[in-house]
């Protein structure tokens, strides 16, 4: 079994890559009102804050900064990974390995995450989040993305609406909450 390390870091901020199994789908996108209620549902009784959030039809990127004295980001997505499933129809294609240990076919098993480590970092990350459904060609230009952060940061006079790249915003004026847009 492969030994995947996490870094906890009580009340820190992380970036995290979350992937659906098969990543040609656009489930996340075209069930984003269920993605949303998963995240409101978990968020209420397992706070965080959303610092920057992205989804795209295949998988999402986030920041997250969790609070006081709590690290615990793996519960949180369990259950809004659980909870989104859950909330569909079933219907996809699973695996033997999937139909024996009774799992649905939805998201990929792991997920990527990252812990920030100063503003910078931090930076660098909120602008990834922002800059990628134009990364991955869905979009020309960043604000043409409705589900994304990014309209908050406009909102807040953070980003240009015609921003491309290459801010530098602090802690204080990223965080702030929403839901996904």
């Amino acid at each position: 079994m492969p030994d995947y390390r996490r870094n906890w870091v009580p009340g820190g901020t992380y970036f995290f890559t979350v992937a659906l199994l098969e990543r040609k789908r656009d489930l996340l996108v075209v069930e984003i009102d269920r993605l949303r209620e998963a995240v409101r549902r978990v968020k209420r009784r397992y706070p965080f804050e959303i610092v920057a959030w992205v989804v795209l039809p295949d998988h999402l990127h986030c920041i997250w900064t969790l609070p006081p004295g709590d690290a615990d980001y793996a519960t949180r997505w369990r259950l809004i990974k659980l909870l989104f499933v859950k909330s569909l129809p079933k219907g996809e294609r699973l695996s033997t390995v999937r139909k024996r240990r009774h799992e649905r076919g939805i998201w990929h098993r792991r997920y990527w995450e990252h812990t920030i480590r100063d503003e910078r970092d931090l930076a660098n990350h909120v602008d990834y989040v922002h800059w990628n459904p134009v990364k991955h060609g869905h979009v020309a230009k960043v604000a043409e993305w409705p589900f994304s952060t990014f309209h908050r940061y406009v909102e807040n006079g953070i980003y240009a609406r015609d921003w491309g790249g290459n801010s530098r915003i602090s802690t204080d004026e990223a965080c702030g909450e929403s839901e996904l847009r």
